[in-house]
């Protein structure tokens, strides 16, 4: 399967809704299959917390050939986030206007920025409407943002284990992380590596929200009854801290945790209600049972208020990280749903 990295460069001063701006920003994306004449097979994808825009890398059982986001049937578009690491301007990206990397100066971002930039994209490549737009987690946030923004643009909206407000709970666990990366000194430096010890701490935290107890209990069992130390649970913690430090940095890592936390679909449009009610696209929302960090009741919140929206369901060992592990339930649901014209009734999938 090919795909087609590119680069989106916006010379322009661009204003961020916390106040300041960027003074202009590029956008890593990858494409992958050709668009028909009449741009019906167009599939946006918004990737999670720390994903980059070559999506078959990490969705590749959704995504790829002979899975059901297919290049020989659909034009699939991703883009790496602003402020992520992944080739998009963030805080290691050099600010034109002092010729030294953002480091600690570059600003608070939200979703409602990441999603204007990424409607700036789509406008270059003129692009007037999106067959289907998908996410989770984080991707769902931006998706979900985009559509009460631009109705008209979506003809079908797929959240999977996400929300319309960034709960407490999850905000506790982000803060959580930036205090363990703040914990590390090298973090005060200006250095490409500077707060690496501290982000592989804050990774180990989050990974226990994206997992759950029988998770652990199942995949990190102790590996006799008699064990006192060197544990599985252990050196798995360990071992995903030490993989997350070679792929990322902290700045970006602090970045995107923020932009998380400023999710909130009805902050100025008369709140949540509302804004969901502003959704004019056929919607499936997808929830997944074990999840701690998005809980069923949010998606089922965005099903209740989202007009028309179909829900589902999945049963799911591995809690939040479901929505990246469980592609054969994923693929299930949505054939259905869209199978259905989107009259999918309420049900469990297992």
């Amino acid at each position: 399967m090919q795909a087609d990295q590119k680069t989106f460069k916006y010379p322009y001063p661009y204003a961020l809704e916390m106040g300041g701006e960027l003074p202009g920003f590029e956008l890593a994306y990858t494409t992958y299959g050709e668009r028909n004449a009449n741009d019906t097979n167009i599939v946006w994808i918004c990737h999670a917390l720390t994903g980059s825009s070559n999506a078959h890398d990490w969705w590749d059982g959704l995504v790829g050939d002979d899975k059901y986001f297919n290049p020989s049937q659909h034009f699939i578009i991703c883009v790496n986030v602003l402020g992520s690491a992944y080739g998009s301007t963030g805080p290691l990206s050099v600010n034109p206007r002092t010729n030294q990397p953002y480091y600690h100066n570059f600003p608070t971002l939200t979703v409602r920025d990441v999603v204007g930039t990424l409607d700036l994209l789509r406008q270059e490549l003129a692009i007037s409407k999106i067959k289907i737009c998908i996410g989770g987690s984080l991707g769902g946030q931006q998706a979900l943002e985009w559509a009460v923004e631009k109705p008209d643009l979506f003809e079908e909206l797929i959240l999977i284990a996400s929300n319309a407000l960034h709960s407490p709970w999850g905000i506790a666990f982000n803060e959580s992380q930036r205090m363990a990366i703040e914990a590390d000194p090298t973090y005060a430096e200006d250095s490409p590596e500077a707060g690496a010890m501290g982000m592989r701490a804050a990774r180990s935290i989050a990974l226990l929200s994206y997992r759950n107890y029988d998770t652990y209990n199942f995949t990190q069992a102790r590996d006799n009854p008699d064990q006192i130390d060197d544990f599985r649970a252990s050196s798995y913690q360990q071992y995903q801290g030490d993989k997350f430090v070679k792929r990322f940095n902290a700045f970006s890592y602090w970045a995107l945790s923020k932009i998380m936390d400023s999710h909130n679909v009805g902050r100025n449009r008369g709140g949540i209600v509302h804004a969901l009610g502003l959704v004019k696209a056929k919607t499936l929302v997808l929830g997944i049972k074990s999840d701690l960090l998005f809980p069923l009741s949010e998606q089922q919140f965005l099903a209740r208020h989202i007009p028309d929206a179909a829900f589902q369901e999945i049963d799911s060992l591995y809690g939040h990280d479901g929505f990246l592990i469980e592609y054969k339930q994923l693929t299930q649901v949505i054939r259905a749903w869209q199978e259905t014209n989107g009259q999918l009734q309420m049900a469990r999938i297992r």
